[in-house]
């Protein structure tokens, strides 16, 4: 298993892995992946398995320390120097899921994110994900202000501890 940073030839890989694990209204596009990984590829995150790309995990760094819709669709509002992780991505291949491979990814992006000394990370989920994103530190903010999709996200928030 292997986890490294994703680069502008994994766009079809991340585009077919992203149509798998969410409906339509909900998946970005690879338009979008393509923006994406222009702007900020040091923060897509993938893991392999055997050679074969079984989970990713995206998003931008910004000052702001909400997830807004307009973040998903507009990618040079990422800022390097920015204070937050914003997550807007956690897919596993279905085959995949339930194996440890989200988990293992997420220690990765915690991490490096520690390290890159940001004040934390923030994500949207639904309902069913919750108790996964809490087993990391995640804090349940609430219902998000976020209508990405039509549906109904919980602002989870990870804050690290100043050293």
């Amino acid at each position: 298993m292997t986890i490294r940073t994703a680069t502008i030839a994994d766009l079809e890989t991340i585009s077919k892995i992203e149509a798998k694990c969410f409906p339509p209204a909900e998946a970005a596009s690879p338009e979008s992946f393509m923006q994406r990984l222009t702007y900020y590829p040091n923060h897509f995150w993938l893991l392999e398995d055997d050679g074969i790309a079984v989970s990713c995990m995206n998003g931008f760094v910004t000052n702001v320390p909400m997830l807004r819709d307009e973040m998903y669709a507009n990618a040079s509002q990422h800022d390097e120097n920015g204070s937050w992780q914003m997550i807007f991505g956690v897919m596993t291949l279905p085959e995949y899921q339930s194996k440890g491979y989200a988990a293992k990814l997420m220690e990765q992006v915690i991490t490096d994110c520690r390290m890159q000394g940001r004040k934390g990370i923030v994500l949207t989920c639904k309902n069913e994900l919750i108790k996964f994103y809490e087993q990391f530190g995640y804090i349940n903010e609430g219902q998000s202000m976020s209508k990405h999709g039509g549906v109904s996200w919980n602002e989870m928030r990870l804050t690290f501890d100043e050293i």
